[in-house]
């Protein structure tokens, strides 16, 4: 694993502690040797990432649409920006260029970006690390319905296992280290039982 792709809030939401992991696991990713891939843009959670990975001397490449760019002020130091035309071509490039995914607190855009990626590896076309970091217990109620909906048959229980809710940085750096590749056919396998 090389890569690590970001997907953070456009703010910085009201507890200071979602600020402060977002700055740590900035500095855990260049302790570990990984380089960020993230959205590009220069705010929010995203941006202090972005800064601090920039800051401690890490690599940091950002991908945006041409819309986003103007409307969220995108990142202006980044060691690569890619600026594409659709929110598809900016996940797939984002997924392209990654080895592993880590959420930090965010709204929609940053749920759908993880459920997207989870979504991918239920499909076998990527199989990654796909983490939920729960700072404050901020994703809890996120996993509890994803856990129902597999008890109620609607998530297979491979992919609930792929759903990475972890709460403390190293935990999440050790799951990108020990991950396994899972077979890309078993989705397929499901569907025919």
């Amino acid at each position: 694993m090389k890569s690590v792709c970001i997907f953070a809030g456009s703010s910085l939401g009201r507890k200071e502690s979602y600020k402060d992991i977002a700055i740590s696991l900035g500095q855990e990713l260049i302790k570990n040797n990984f380089s960020m891939v993230y959205g590009g843009g220069g705010v929010g959670l995203m941006n202090e990432i972005a800064n601090e990975v920039l800051k401690c001397g890490g690599e940091v490449t950002g991908v945006i649409t041409e819309r986003l760019k103007d409307v969220e002020a995108g990142h202006q130091n980044l060691t690569k920006l890619y600026v594409v035309k659709t929110m598809h071509e900016r996940k797939a490039k984002m997924a392209e260029l990654s080895d592993a995914v880590i959420s930090l607190p965010g709204g929609v855009g940053t749920w759908e970006e993880f459920f997207e990626a989870l979504a991918w590896n239920q499909l076998g076309i990527h199989s990654k690390p796909i983490i939920l970091l729960n700072e404050d217990g901020y994703y809890e109620d996120l996993y509890l319905f994803t856990k129902k909906a597999c008890k109620e048959g609607f998530i297979p229980q491979s992919t609930l296992d792929d759903f990475h809710l972890i709460s403390n940085i190293d935990e999440a750096i050790n799951c990108i280290k020990n991950f396994k590749p899972r077979d890309k056919s078993q989705w397929f396998r499901r569907l025919k039982e």
